[in-house]
């Protein structure tokens, strides 16, 4: 049922409905703990969809959320743009492209108006712009697009996963290096310093050990 209901959301990622991205909306519906009305992207006709499916009343969508509107198209101020990267980071589809300290720009046909990249710029130097007339809700947005969307969010999610897992390598590698480097004790050698640093390497290779675990369970 998780994946039906995910199948109808538009998967802009834009959290507005209360959850870090749409997969895990679709999974508080499934489980009975949210409520359909909750997704402004895809505006009266998704909660229609959503009724449809789940044999909820269809009803208003929630005001706390936000309102039903045009599809939106984030514009940088190019002029601006510092290079910071954070609006890079928030983007949950990479549809930013820029490095550190050069300017950015918005690859248009990917972005989801999702309006994260927004709060993040430190700057102030991107605003949103409507960009389908009065369409609003799915009228303005389509399957293939919500997929194409789906589909970036997940390369991106993959990539942040596999960088994570790579640069928590390096540093179990490095602190297994400080280990097997230590001074055996010596007459020249304090046995209590050997220890501790003995101790905290140790605790530190833990850690790695327990986060990279989990992340493969």
């Amino acid at each position: 049922m998780a994946e039906q209901i995910d199948a109808l959301l538009p998967q802009t990622q834009c959290t507005r409905c209360g959850y870090p991205d749409c997969r895990s909306y679709a999974q508080a519906i499934a489980g009975g703990r949210e409520a359909i009305n909750r997704c402004p992207p895809g505006g009266a006709e998704g909660v229609a969809r959503l009724a449809a499916l789940t044999g909820q009343a269809v009803q208003p969508l929630d005001a706390e959320c936000g309102a039903e509107g045009p599809r939106l198209l984030a514009v940088i101020d190019e002029a601006w743009c510092i290079g910071c990267t954070l609006c890079i980071k928030a983007c949950p589809v990479d549809c930013i492209s820029g490095t550190h300290k050069r300017m950015h720009t918005v690859i248009d046909a990917d972005c989801t108006g999702c309006e994260l990249c927004v709060p993040a710029c430190p700057v102030d130097c991107i605003r949103l712009v409507p960009v389908s007339g009065e369409r609003t809700g799915w009228q303005a947005w389509s399957a293939a697009e919500a997929a194409t969307a789906q589909a970036a969010y997940t390369q991106r999610n993959a990539r942040r996963a596999r960088h994570k897992h790579e640069h928590d390598a390096r540093l179990e590698a490095k602190a297994a290096a400080k280990l097997a480097d230590l001074p055996a004790h010596t007459q020249h050698t304090d046995p209590v310093v050997i220890d501790r640093k003995r101790a905290v390497i140790e605790a530190a290779l833990a850690r790695a050990r327990a986060r990279r675990a989990a992340d493969q369970g």
